[in-house]
């Protein structure tokens, strides 16, 4: 009873900080893969499109961006031309709108462990608390990632093999399911390589037991069969993929051609020097690093049960050979086995590659939920576990880049405020040593805008210098001679603040959205541990005046946050 109170008071959790909403950025693919291009497609709105989403590249499907946050987009022009109250949809509408979808779609997972764990002989609720204690549900299952649709598919394709491979433990086979089963698997796995081709890693293992479990003498001639019965399902899904793609790629110049996503997607990725544009990795990460991170004392439950399992596979061998040892069927066929091999396999194989990063392992939380709440064993180290994920959940959904999405709803206020009557406003918004700012949140329109967007990134700082001198003085402004009256804002943070003042332009206005952590600038320890922590753990949001030595301009009314 009590494990059922603590999921279901896990599950409010996650709608509710979904509605706060978290301030976390986790990274930039959760905005610039999904919402930021649908902003652009369905409500018009200015965004900075990736390159993955340009017909000359066309390396992501657009089917499951359309049918997130494209739905979402979708409900809201709706509810500005019709709803009760109608008028322009909040940035944050535009922000939780997709979320909340992805929140909803997160309770897949919950019904996948729901169904799987007498299965795979776990604790039913004490998997379902485990996973909805993670902060990896917590926070990256309610964000738009392409690696949650991943999760998601992963787990059902689960849910789809499991009966025949967790269900038989006797050799014999299985009676076979209904005609669509087959097609509705090699549906889903056609869904999931369109999605990420790195979704055949993960299926792999649960496509081989399947086909080992349905064959009555497993060999190569009867698991080509079993393949075989995934074609029609997995071909018409790839069809309709292919269909959307190449309408939504289509162009003038290339109006008939079909578009192949996960082609391009893997001739990218294939490619060693693309790779290393986005950053290389030890082919270690993934095992002794991301597993840690994402899912701290659980990750090292499941490397203790596999160093078990290679400890009793060695013991086999040494008291009665290689061959009867793989014939151990308590050895190698145990549901343990089968979980073990669905964790560590993906693991393996996405290491092979250098760029290895954190989020790409999401999907593993189902089979090791499943894998640490057997039934035989009670769940390890508690109080470590609740500790891990409440700072993994504080650090990703609060902390990490924390003050961007709050300082972009403060920066729609300004830019969408009143002016001064028949005098024209030109806003520059300038971000340095921050991820990028999706612009659809500043809910900009497409054409015309008077709002100018700069990303400098981790810009060194003379160039920091050099591109306040060009903005201060542009043609257009009053300060030389123009019609506009220009405001210029540089949004950085706490650790980098000092750049700025080097560069000599006198401070206007200023505020901190607090708290705001970059790794990439991280505040030293004695910084911390001063009078000015506070500064140091803020996102700056400045307004800047012109020089002393350039044309003065008149004071302009300050919008107080």
């Amino acid at each position: 009873m009590a494990t059922r109170v603590l999921w279901g008071s896990l599950s409010l959790l996650r709608v509710v900080w979904c509605l706060l909403p978290q301030t976390g950025y986790v990274h930039p693919d959760e905005f610039f893969q999904s919402p930021e291009v649908m902003a652009e497609d369905i409500l018009g709105m200015e965004a900075a499109r990736p390159w993955e989403f340009g017909p000359s590249s066309s390396c992501r499907t657009v089917v499951f961006p359309l049918l997130t946050s494209g739905s979402a987009f979708w409900l809201l022009r709706l509810w500005e031309q019709l709803g009760p109250w109608p008028g322009p949809v909040s940035g944050y509408m535009l922000l939780v709108g997709p979320r909340l979808l992805l929140t909803a779609l997160s309770f897949a997972l919950d019904g996948a462990v729901y169904h799987l764990a007498p299965l795979w002989g776990a604790e039913r609720w004490t998997a379902l608390a485990l996973l909805a204690g993670s902060y990896v549900t917590l926070v990256f299952y309610t964000r738009t990632f392409s690696n949650t649709i991943e999760g998601l598919l992963f787990a059902w394709l689960l849910v789809l093999v499991s009966p025949r491979v967790a269900g038989s433990p006797t050799p014999k086979r299985p009676a076979s399911g209904p005609w669509w089963h087959s097609w509705l698997l090699g549906g889903v796995v056609a869904a999931g390589f369109f999605n990420r081709p790195t979704f055949l890693a993960f299926a792999l293992v649960p496509l081989f037991l399947w086909g080992v479990g349905g064959a009555p003498n497993p060999g190569f001639r009867s698991l080509a069969r079993e393949a075989l019965a995934l074609l029609p399902g997995a071909a018409l899904t790839a069809a309709g993929f292919v269909a959307v793609d190449s309408w939504y790629f289509s162009s003038p110049s290339r109006a008939s051609a079909l578009v192949l996503t996960p082609a391009n997607f893997l001739r990218y990725n294939l490619d060693p020097q693309n790779l290393a544009r986005h950053g290389t990795h030890v082919r270690l990460t993934h095992l002794a690093v991301n597993g840690f991170l994402l899912f701290g004392p659980l990750h090292a439950q499941a490397l203790q049960a596999m160093w078990q399992q290679l400890q009793a596979g060695l013991w086999a061998f040494a008291q009665t050979g290689f061959l009867r040892a793989l014939g151990a069927r308590s050895l190698l066929s145990s549901p343990r086995s089968y979980l073990l091999l669905l964790y560590f396999t993906p693991l393996a194989l996405l290491s092979a590659f250098s760029h290895q990063e954190a989020r790409f392992l999401i999907p593993l939380l189902v089979p090791l939920v499943l894998l640490c709440s057997r039934r035989t064993q009670p769940v390890p180290w508690k109080g470590t576990l609740v500790l891990f994920n409440a700072l993994g959940a504080l650090f990703f959904g609060c902390l990490h880049q924390g003050g961007l999405v709050p300082g972009l709803g403060h920066l729609e206020q300004v830019v969408h405020a009143p002016v001064l009557p028949g005098v024209n406003t030109h806003y520059t918004l300038l971000f340095a040593h921050t991820y990028m700012p999706p612009r659809h949140l500043l809910r900009l329109p497409g054409l015309g805008s008077p709002v100018e967007v700069v990303d400098m990134a981790g810009t060194e700082d003379w160039i920091l210098c050099q591109a306040l001198n060009s903005f201060a003085r542009q043609p257009g402004c009053q300060a030389a001679g123009g019609p506009w009256l220009c405001r210029l804002f540089v949004v950085t943070p706490g650790t980098t603040r000092p750049a700025m003042e080097k560069c000599g332009f006198p401070l206007k206005n200023e505020m901190l959205v607090f708290p705001h952590l970059t790794m990439e600038d991280p505040p030293a320890l004695s910084s911390l541990l001063s009078g000015a922590w506070r500064d140091h753990l803020s996102l700056h949001i400045v307004e800047l005046w012109e020089k002393a030595d350039a044309v003065t301009e008149q004071p302009l009314p300050t919008i107080q946050p």
